[in-house]
Order: structure tokens, then C-alpha cells, then sequence
């Protein structure tokens, strides 16, 4: 009972904080879109086997670094993480059909995250 209370309580967590990140989906330019695919398809079936504290660790790890002001990520770093956060979302949909709107509007989020805003929200830390 606790585990799926951690869950629903980390699926929204992730909604939220991906509603307020992004406010409308983005288009991702060809080369962005073509490096997020590749990545997305070498990544799934290990981001599907993960556990809770997997992620967990993914995804504050992710934060850790984007919200360091001494470390940039590179693009392939950047994408992979957001991929990885984008494709649990299949995870939760498989474990929680009643909560699969979310989590795919969830993972169309965390897929729009773009490298170039992540650049400019680091700009604007340095200053």
C-alpha cells in the first residue's frame, strides 16, 4: 500500500513540477528530435525494469546537476536524462491504467524539454 501511495505521489510530483516547466509543448528541432529517439529507444526496456529508488535517484540526480550552477550537461547528457524521467511514464501507465492520460501527458512533457531553454535558464543563473 505504501509503494502505490509513492507512486501516485510521485507521478504527480513529476506532473506538477512538468506543467510548470513547460506550459505548452515545444517543438524540438530535427537534430534534438533525432538524438531523443535514439536515445528513447536505447533506453526503454532498462528505464521500464526500474524500481522506485531507481528513479528516484534519476530523477533527483537530473535536478541536482541542472540546478548546480557549476555543472553544464551537454546535450546528450540533458536529453538523456529527460528521456529516461519521459519513458517511466510507460512504466506508471502499465502499473496504473487509471492514471495513463497523465502520464502520457507526463511524458509529452518531459519529451518537449528543449537543450536551448536549459541553456538560457543557465545564462541566467551565471548572472
Amino acid at each position: 500500500m505504501r509503494y502505490i501511495i509513492q507512486i501516485i505521489l510521485y507521478t504527480f510530483l513529476i506532473f506538477t513540477i512538468s506543467l510548470n516547466m513547460n506550459a505548452q509543448t515545444k517543438k524540438l528541432s530535427a537534430e534534438d528530435q533525432i538524438l531523443q529517439d535514439s536515445l528513447y529507444q536505447s533506453n526503454r526496456k532498462k528505464v521500464l525494469n526500474f524500481s522506485m529508488k531507481e528513479f528516484d535517484t534519476l530523477f533527483f540526480e537530473f535536478f541536482t546537476k541542472k540546478n548546480n550552477p557549476d555543472i553544464l550537461l551537454t546535450k546528450t547528457e540533458y536529453y538523456n536524462y529527460t528521456v529516461q524521467i519521459a519513458a517511466f511514464s510507460d512504466r506508471l501507465a502499465r502499473l496504473y491504467p487509471d492514471q495513463k492520460e497523465v502520464a502520457s501527458q507526463n511524458k509529452e512533457q518531459w519529451l518537449s524539454e528543449s537543450y536551448e531553454d536549459y541553456l538560457e535558464y543557465k545564462a541566467s543563473q551565471k548572472k
